[in-house]
């Protein structure tokens, strides 16, 4: 059934590609096509939830069914060892009566039981130590028997006073053919000339008849019934108990020890429903197998009915549907040329207004979004501008606000260590560093100070950490009265010191360099610092947070790169190259601009 709802979605669609290709006179005929369509789809959803409902019906019918006959079997089984548990009492009230066993009387009682019941091989009492002391028919014990080390002779002697069921097994204690059965036994204390005795009763059952009842049952042509052991798992009984031993056929016994009730499993390739049932007093599991597909023959029936009927609606619904559909009028056909010409940005486009009540309405509305898109392209062309000054301030108000708290801390040390030197070099530097980076509130100043301001921050970090590593500032005399954005260096300056040189073990170097590219301004910054690995580079443009030793993200970084983009184009930004160990080298790229061009500039900022 959902087989045939994909068959009937992919028709669905072919339809939909068929119907944009076709003419249909009307609104009103695309409304009674796409409605057939909903009853064809309510249709198959009705008679997917009808299947899936008898579905479940059918299998919880099946399930009590094979329940009812696990249940059965469970009781023929139980009400089997109950009769035997009152024999195996007589049995004993007979032969061990008032502690004596021997007499004329007791061997009549004995065969009596036996002529009388057919399942009954063979009773025999023996002592603690093995040794026959009575039995019925009357035979010689083999010397191969080794009595005490059967199971059976061992489970009575753990608990004495409990009748003890063994597994199927050959009789191997008495010469004679050999015979499948099933041994009760029991530890019995008997108080023979005023001393207490301990001796064993056993009773050996044909097992054919425990065969008998399990074999009665029928599961469908190929269920069956087998037996397992709760306590070790073994097989009791299994209609194909030589496939088991051969190897050729096998049994989920785990799940089928901790299982309750009723569960689902596959074998070769088939799934089964298994129902558990414990025998009381015994300890042995019944469990019963069905396979599915002979319980639910009348699915694949049901199935097929569904589908004809499913498909005599559909060719009534489509034949009915094209009947009523005709192709799409022209004017919905001009009106997805416009829209196409809208897609693709031109907004200089109207509709006639003809055909349809419904494609009139729609081209009046069109024509309306078109002339309140174009309004809004020429108020969004005019809010960009302003934004984009508005990110470039807030881009550069971005720089890290803790070096001056560290600067602060690091002059109220060397003033407690009375260093006045070089506070005062640093208090300067610090001084000249605020100076530069007000600038009188422009965004743009010369090669020239953006260097020195490079100078005093380097200067600054250089007597923080205690000299850790030294710098050197080159540049063309021709270029230093170029004009650059307003703290380019600085962030990346810190970003060397802080990932790059503050964890490496040797002396850290920053070289400065600033050139001439062609009609390019480049400043490059190198650093022989810790490195970084290829994904660290593309993080600190991508956007990801950088995974470094010490603190920081790459905020910073970041925003010089953007600043640069925004104020000079996508064309301009940061290169970063860097090896694990080597260090990194970082290239800024901007278009050469002179002084001379300083006061259009300034124009451009105050506009």
């Amino acid at each position: 059934m959902r087989a045939f709802a994909g068959r009937m979605g992919q028709l669905w669609l072919r339809m939909r590609s068929r119907l944009r290709s076709s003419k249909v006179s009307s609104i009103r005929s695309i409304i009674t096509w796409s409605f057939s369509i909903f009853i064809v789809l309510v249709l198959t959803v009705m008679a997917l939830l009808l299947h899936d409902k008898f579905t479940q019906a059918a299998e919880r019918s099946a399930e009590l069914t094979t329940r009812q006959i696990v249940d059965q079997v469970s009781y023929n089984l139980e009400d089997y060892v109950r009769s035997m548990s009152h024999l195996y009492r007589a049995i004993e009230e007979h032969m061990l009566r008032d502690g004596t066993w021997e007499g004329e009387q007791v061997d009549k009682q004995l065969d009596t039981l036996l002529s009388s019941r057919e399942d009954i091989i063979s009773i025999t009492l023996l002592d603690s130590k093995g040794e026959l002391l009575k039995n019925r028919p009357t035979a010689d014990l083999k010397p191969s028997a080794h009595v005490t080390q059967q199971g059976w002779f061992q489970s009575a002697l753990r608990v004495p006073d409990h009748l003890s069921f063994s597994l199927p097994h050959i009789q191997n204690m008495y010469a004679g053919p050999y015979k499948w059965v099933v041994s009760m036994s029991k530890g019995i204390t008997v108080r023979q000339n005023g001393q207490d005795r301990q001796v064993i009763l056993l009773v050996d059952i044909n097992f054919k008849q425990m065969d008998e009842l399990s074999r009665r049952v029928s599961l469908g042509q190929r269920g069956y019934v087998y037996i397992i052991d709760e306590s070790a798992g073994n097989i009791v009984y299994h209609p194909q108990q030589q496939l088991m031993y051969m190897g050729l056929k096998s049994e989920n016994i785990e799940q089928a020890l901790v299982a309750t009730g009723s569960y689902e499993d596959e074998a070769d390739g088939q799934k089964r429903l298994n129902t558990v049932k414990s025998v009381a007093n015994i300890g042995w599991k019944i469990v019963g197998v069905a396979y599915l597909d002979e319980i639910m023959t009348t699915r694949q029936e049901v199935n097929g009915y569904l589908i004809r009927v499913l498909l005599v609606v559909l060719v009534l619904v489509i034949l009915v549907s094209m009947l009523l559909s005709s192709s799409l009028t022209r004017p919905i056909r001009r009106m997805e040329r416009k829209m196409k010409a809208v897609e693709r940005g031109d907004f200089n486009v109207e509709l006639t207004i003809q055909g349809p009540l419904e494609v009139e309405r729609l081209s009046r509305r069109f024509n309306l979004m078109v002339n309140k898109i174009r309004t809004l392209m020429n108020e969004i062309i005019h809010e960009q501008e302003q934004k984009r000054r508005l990110e470039l301030e807030a881009l550069q108000a971005q720089i890290n606000p803790h070096f001056l708290y560290n600067t602060l801390n690091s002059v109220v040390r060397m003033v407690g260590m009375s260093r006045n030197d070089e506070v005062i070099t640093m208090i300067t530097s610090l001084s000249r560093l605020f100076r530069i980076s007000l600038s009188k509130g422009k965004t743009i100043i010369t090669v020239r100070e953006e260097l020195e301001h490079a100078h005093h921050y380097l200067t600054i970090q250089q007597m923080r950490f205690k000299r850790k590593f030294r710098f050197s500032i080159d540049a063309d005399e021709d270029i230093l009265d170029c004009l650059t954005l307003k703290l380019v260096l600085q962030p990346l300056i810190e970003n060397a010191i802080v990932h790059g040189i503050e964890y490496h073990t040797e002396e850290g170097c920053i070289e400065i360099r600033v050139y001439r590219e062609k009609e390019m301004l480049v400043f490059r910054i190198t650093d022989n610092g810790v490195g970084m690995t290829a994904e660290q580079v593309s993080g600190l443009l991508g956007g990801s947070p950088i995974v470094k030793s010490g603190a920081g993200s790459g905020v910073a970084v970041r925003n010089v790169h953007d600043r640069i983009r925004l104020y000079y184009g996508e064309d301009c930004g940061l290169e970063f190259e860097s090896e694990l160990e080597e260090g990194t080298t970082v290239w800024i790229r901007i278009p050469i601009q002179c002084e001379r061009e300083e006061g259009k500039i300034h124009d451009e900022e105050q506009g």
